[in-house]
């Protein structure tokens, strides 16, 4: 039987145990902070390399632009999300092949480069004009580094933790009272999440009074974004330090698993024109629906029916993170 009494006397010595050591509450403030105020020095200006083009009713094979080399053509089947990243520098032209229609942003550089030279193949589209400001790196990449903060936190701070625990004997002494395996990993995700998203607020506010970020969506979406993924991420932490004593296998299997999602989870770069495998690859790691979801908020002012497909995915994995953690969690240690 579930007790509430028992469940919450868990959450209030955690979070006691974390807010009272300096060390950690310090590191999940100070180090997001450092990451962003690192990209705004590197990438103040625009740093992408290549030309991107979105392309609605794609076919290559009447069009010989479309095979124009260091240009990157993104398939689109919604013309109002592609104007969405025409307005805001993120792709560099649209064309629309069944209606013969190409859309060019006047404000942007690499556009008039880009529209001179499909002119120069395509004389028979005709012109749609589209204005909007180009988004910086800083607001591009502002979901990908609190979602990483996120990432971190949630894995490492319940992962040592629980087998910490466990190697001290604390485990040891929790089995002998009437607190049971579901309502102590119950405990420990409420208590990580109420700090997790302390932090994370506090960073955002923060850092948003020194740049400025860019925000089309809700705030009160962002924040239900980042409670799904936080608990996504926490109940991965749970099933990867369910059983062993080991800091040091823990360590590993907690690289193991971050690593890459810091990489393949569109933290840094956008998964747009990736190769298919690398998109089924991200589409396995909470990280990469935390990002998406968070980003499509902010920069393309999505609601939670847009991005329903992320929604239940994290709430899919939590579930399942869960109740695994709760079947396989040992007091002891490997058995």
């Amino acid at each position: 039987m579930f007790n509430m009494q028992r469940f919450w006397a868990v959450v209030k010595a955690r979070n006691l145990e974390f807010f009272r050591d300096k060390s950690s509450l310090g590191w999940n403030l100070l180090f997001p902070v450092l990451l962003l105020v690192i990209f705004a020095m590197v990438f103040s200006g625009d740093g992408r390399a290549v030309y991107k083009v979105g392309v609605l009713d794609k076919n290559p094979k009447t069009m010989s632009f479309l095979h124009t080399r260091y240009i990157d053509f993104i398939d689109y089947q919604n013309l109002n999300k592609a104007k969405i990243k025409l307005q805001q520098h993120e792709i560099d032209l649209i064309i629309d092949q069944s209606n013969a229609e190409y859309w060019v942003n006047e404000e942007s550089p690499k556009g008039y480069l880009v529209e001179k030279m499909f002119l120069s193949e395509a004389q028979q589209f005709q012109r749609q004009m589209i204005q909007g400001r180009a988004i910086r790196y800083i607001d591009w990449v502002l979901p990908g580094i609190l979602g990483m903060n996120i990432m971190f936190s949630c894995l490492f701070g319940v992962g040592y933790v629980i087998v910490r625990y466990r190697k001290n004997s604390v485990l040891k002494r929790l089995k002998a009272t009437p607190l049971s395996a579901l309502e102590f990993v119950a405990a420990q995700l409420t208590s990580r999440l109420f700090i997790v998203l302390s932090m994370a607020t506090i960073v955002y506010v923060g850092c948003d009074l020194v740049f400025d970020f860019y925000m089309l969506g809700s705030y009160v979406d962002l924040f239900l974004i980042a409670v799904l993924g936080a608990m996504s991420l926490i109940s991965l932490g749970l099933v990867i330090s369910t059983r062993s004593k080991s800091e040091e296998l823990v360590g590993g299997l907690l690289n193991m698993a971050t690593w890459p999602m810091m990489l393949l989870s569109g933290v840094w770069f956008s998964l747009e024109g990736a190769p298919q495998i690398v998109k089924t690859i991200a589409a396995v790691f909470p990280l990469t629906h935390l990002v998406s979801a968070g980003r499509k908020i902010i920069t393309e002012g999505a609601t939670l029916m847009d991005i329903q497909m992320e929604i239940w995915t994290m709430m899919g994995m939590t579930v399942v993170f869960l109740l695994l953690s709760a079947y396989l969690f040992s007091w002891d240690g490997d058995r």
